[in-house]
């Protein structure tokens, strides 16, 4: 089954009124944007978040722009498919692949900021960057396979992780938590690194739970064959 023909599943908490808010904001583009423009944005938006990361080890103020950059790269990435949709026509096989694609090195780049910035080991950061690959991977074998796109877990997806890392550099910047740690390996872990190392479990353990799963459905359908079959 071609991915263009797979459903999509989309079960986030604020889907619905992200779907209101992205129509609102893709019938009021100008003629001349276009979906591979806010693509590229969305890209542009990422590499800006992990740079002023990186700078948030001088100054934590910079966590407000990398904050910042995290709503622009949402503009862009989560706007373009939805322009693509009401301006018609699609081109879904070209769409599918640029954006999932551009998606891997934002999640790259979302997750490496993490590391840089002075929030979390990035050991840490990366752990959360292999459990969400497996995912990303997981997902793209499933619409696939199954003929299902899987756009959330657990009632979350990208747009609701954008709020969470928002939400731990706030809490970074005004409530540093930084006097309170527990030694783990022989490392001062943060509260934060506790909550990153918490996040990338949940992400292994989804991966396999979900694997498992639709191992054995798959097992029931395409059973194993005979060998005078």
């Amino acid at each position: 089954m071609g991915n263009e023909n797979a459903e999509r599943i989309q079960t986030s908490l604020l889907n619905r009124l992200e779907k209101k808010v992205l129509t609102w904001l893709a019938e009021r583009q100008p003629v001349w944007m276009t979906s591979d423009t806010l693509t590229f944005f969305g890209v542009g938006a990422a590499i800006l978040y992990a740079v002023f990361c990186w700078l948030s080890q001088y100054n934590v103020n910079y966590l407000w722009a990398a904050s910042f950059c995290l709503v622009l790269n949402w503009y862009g990435a989560s706007l373009d498919g939805t322009l693509a949709r009401i301006r018609q026509p699609q081109r879904p096989k070209y769409g599918f692949f640029i954006d999932h694609s551009l998606d891997a090195l934002t999640t790259c780049l979302f997750c490496i900021g993490l590391g840089l910035a002075p929030v979390m080991y990035l050991s840490i950061s990366l752990f959360i960057m292999g459990g969400y690959l497996c995912m990303s991977i997981y997902t793209y074998l499933s619409t696939i396979v199954l003929g299902q796109f899987r756009l959330t877990y657990a009632s979350l997806g990208p747009t609701e992780m954008r709020l969470i890392i928002i939400a731990v550099f706030i809490f970074k910047m005004y409530l540093p938590g930084d006097n309170y740690t527990v030694e783990v390996f022989g490392q001062p872990w943060t509260v934060y690194d506790g909550i990153g190392a918490l996040v990338a479990t949940a992400l292994f353990s989804v991966y396999i739970v979900s694997l498992i799963k639709d191992l054995r459905m798959l097992a029931k359908i395409d059973p194993p064959k005979s060998f005078h079959e």
